[in-house]
């Protein structure tokens, strides 16, 4: 049997009945679902000036991306503490997060705090990685010495009396000290002099000890790299060991808004944290 091709003209779309749309009854494409909220998990802090400096960079990652909801949520000591901000979100029927965490390294917050407060969440959450080590994050800690008055210097005698200690917050787990370890490397390679990483607590060398070891190898000219987000007790102990120059707080510099929302966009496709 020959089978003849139709000679009918099919009418256009325009004038087609429902159901034969390109997209279904409507003949209107559906919405692309919204974005997963970024909720920027901060640690919290006593000082009034890191809720306000953390606050302010949250501004800055809204300006970057206009349209994605960007939400706070603290460990302690600040309001709106994560697990409220991850209820909230839930009660108004957000359909999923990514909680991106202030913080620098692969510490307990980081691997048991802030994954377990994901887990108990009804809202389907995702937890990206910390903040360091990564390039971006050395951008902010290079602008910031600069600002203070770092300069690299040109002649050779110089640069072997000169040094930069990164002072971080510590943690006993090795993988915390490991990721500021790493972020000290990429530091040096971009000043060309040794960069030391140091501690404000649980974790050696201090910052003074850093400094004193570095002295005693001759190098006088030592400055201070500040891993600290915003003011606060660590950063204020950290520059007062300082004898020289010494970098403000990451704070609201732009390359902080661009990690967080590198980490944000990263972790979008990671596993969703399900209740144990």
């Amino acid at each position: 049997m020959t089978v003849h091709p139709t000679t009918s003209t099919p009418a256009p779309l325009s004038s087609r009945p429902p159901g034969h749309g390109a997209s279904g009854g409507s003949g209107r494409r559906p919405p692309f679902p919204p974005p997963p909220a970024l909720v920027v998990v901060a640690h919290g802090s006593r000082d009034p000036r890191a809720l306000s400096t953390v606050r302010a960079l949250l501004d800055r990652v809204r300006a970057l991306r206009p349209g994605l909801p960007v939400h706070l949520g603290h460990i302690e000591l600040n309001e709106p503490l994560l697990p409220d901000t991850l209820a909230g979100l839930h009660a108004r029927g957000t359909g999923s997060a990514v909680l991106v965490p202030l913080l620098f390294g692969r510490g307990y917050h980081v691997k048991q705090d802030i994954p377990e407060t994901a887990a108990a969440s009804p809202l389907p959450t995702r937890v990206a990685a910390p903040l360091g080590s990564h390039p971006l994050l050395v951008d902010a800690l290079h602008a910031r010495l600069t600002e203070a008055g770092w300069r690299t210097p040109a002649d050779g005698a110089t640069r072997r009396a000169s040094a930069v200690v990164l002072a971080a917050a510590g943690s006993r787990d090795p993988e915390s000290r490991t990721d500021t370890a790493r972020t000290a490397d990429l530091l040096a390679q971009r000043l060309g002099v040794p960069v030391v990483p140091a501690y404000a607590s649980t974790a050696a060398p201090t910052v003074s000890e850093a400094l004193r070891a570095l002295a005693a190898e001759g190098r006088r000219r030592v400055a201070v790299a500040s891993c600290f987000t915003a003011p606060g007790r660590f950063a204020t102990e950290c520059a007062a060991a300082s004898p020289w120059v010494t970098a403000a707080p990451l704070g609201t510099h732009p390359a902080m808004a661009r990690l967080l929302l590198h980490r944000y966009t990263q972790a979008r496709t990671a596993p969703v944290l399900t209740p144990a």
